[in-house]
């Protein structure tokens, strides 16, 4: 019991210099309990902690579901319906704005294909309720098969059905 008495006396005397410490120098003691009273604080529970640089949420987009669907790996019809290919990437210029989508263009289960790049606008996406729907491309397989082939980090040949592709601004 007396070690339990002289544990408490310690943590008292400690508190106290705490305070004593951390009071300026000319500023008297206001008196005997300053040292022992417990400071009233709000339970840790109902004060927010937010740290001074925290970011404002996000903000929240619901799309529903048969409103908008995902591209990549999509097949790619001709309006005369002719495998064109699947969508294999989506092209952005500097600005995040979508200009064209890369094909996987020709072979057979992916042997002997190529990539093919082509004109976002030449792209009709009016049929894709599900992941087996195709997107139609408004350009012939003949079309397709003439355009040179894509490959990263050179420069880009977008195939377009009205030819309406603005070239990529150089940004410098």
């Amino acid at each position: 019991m007396r070690a339990i008495q002289a544990l408490i006396l310690g943590i008292a005397v400690v508190a106290s210099q705490t305070v004593d410490s951390s009071r300026a120098a000319d500023e008297p003691p206001t008196g005997p309990s300053e040292a022992t009273a417990p400071a009233t604080q709000p339970p840790a529970s109902t004060v927010p902690v937010t740290p001074k640089d925290a970011a404002p949420p996000p903000s929240v987009t619901i799309i529903g579901a048969s409103e908008a669907h995902g591209v990549l790996g999509r097949d790619v019809r001709s309006a005369a319906g002719e495998d064109m290919g699947r969508i294999v990437d989506v092209v952005v210029d500097r600005g995040g704005h979508v200009r064209a989508a890369a094909i996987d263009f020709g072979g057979f289960l992916g042997v002997g294909s190529r990539k093919i790049v082509v004109d976002w606008n030449a792209l009709r996406f009016g049929k894709i309720a599900n992941k087996k729907d195709s997107i139609t491309l408004e350009l012939t397989k003949a079309q397709v098969a003439a355009a040179p082939e894509y490959k990263e980090d050179t420069p880009i040949v977008v195939l377009g059905a009205s030819g309406s592709l603005q070239p990529l601004q150089a940004i410098q």
